[in-house]
């Protein structure tokens, strides 16, 4: 399917602006322009949450905590953003967590967890999971139903939600769903979507080259980066086995180098008997989950998404 019109027409938006592309900048310019462009949207348009607090969990991590417009006990979700390990943040996520919790109605606890490339892998890896043990061990002071304890993120976010729901697994600590949103599970594949996809659609394959160069700190041709290829710590997919793990929502775009490895995800989960609700958005590109407001069919494919993954936590 052609690429979304509106999507079409951000992306000239972007192009226009005149921030350089994130391979030629630092990680601070890679910074300020995604926090430009996420939070371009009118805090007055975000969906309505009951309460939206900021505080820290485990040895200091900050978080953001939303709660929904509900009573008694509901749902909690750790939510873990994207941004290649390199960018993004609490602000930049805020709308994508607001409208998780309003339609989930959910507890939704935002991970600010540490970046590259101030803090190599696995830093990312140990805040992501001491937050979800953090949440665990204290869930009555969030959605108060150990039950339904579930873990989501979106691009490295979903990476790290995949790893901790394998983390979780080894430790006994039970999940109830994780929410997988164009996953990067798989650090050094090769996939045709990386090559067909490879510029012009907002993520480029030289993106996720110097993503990855930051979050280990050294190219990926490095023989010490080849030694961690098939950990499952920062690539999910070469985990021994995925028998065991929560149910899972993964969603995955058309126009997005990360597609192929998150739909083999999606297909080696549902192998191991992983029950696994999969869509794959045609027309559109990696990161439009919190893009809602640029088009329709993103906006159909958000509510789409959160309606599964509430589904799914029953």
């Amino acid at each position: 399917m052609p690429l979304d019109t509106h999507i079409a027409g951000l992306l000239k938006m972007i192009e226009a602006s005149g921030y350089p592309p994130m391979t030629e900048g630092t990680p601070e310019q890679a910074r300020a322009g995604m926090r430009a462009l996420m939070t371009l949207i009118d805090p007055n348009t975000k969906a309505t949450v009951a309460s939206a607090e900021d505080g820290e969990v485990a040895n200091g991590i900050p978080v953001r905590v939303y709660r929904p417009e509900a009573d008694g006990p509901v749902p909690t979700i750790v939510y873990v953003h994207g941004g290649g390990f390199v960018i993004g943040d609490l602000d930049t996520h805020d709308g994508v967590c607001r409208l998780l919790c309003r339609d989930v109605a959910a507890v939704v606890v935002s991970i600010d967890y540490r970046l590259a490339p101030e803090h190599h892998f696995p830093a990312a890896v140990e805040d992501a999971y001491a937050a979800l043990q953090y949440v665990a061990e204290h869930i009555d002071e969030y959605g108060g139903d150990a039950a339904k304890l579930a873990i989501g993120g979106d691009s490295a976010g979903g990476n790290l939600s995949a790893v901790c729901a394998q983390l979780a697994r080894e430790d006994g600590l039970a999940l109830a769903a994780q929410l997988l949103v164009y996953p990067a599970v798989d650090m050094f594949g090769d996939y045709a979507s990386r090559e067909e996809n490879a510029t012009g659609y907002f993520l480029t394959l030289e993106d996720m080259y110097w993503f990855s160069e930051n979050y280990l700190g050294m190219k990926e041709d490095d023989p010490r980066a080849r030694e961690l290829e098939f950990d499952p710590r920062l690539s999910p997919l070469h985990a021994k086995t995925l028998e065991g793990l929560p149910p899972a929502v993964v969603v995955t775009a058309e126009y997005d180098p990360l597609r192929d490895e998150g739909n083999r995800y999606a297909a080696e989960l549902e192998k191991a008997g992983v029950r696994v609700v999969h869509r794959q958005f045609p027309s559109l590109i990696h990161g439009f989950y919190g893009l809602e407001w640029v088009s329709p069919a993103v906006a159909d494919a958000t509510a789409w998404t959160n309606a599964a993954f509430k589904e799914l936590l029953g």
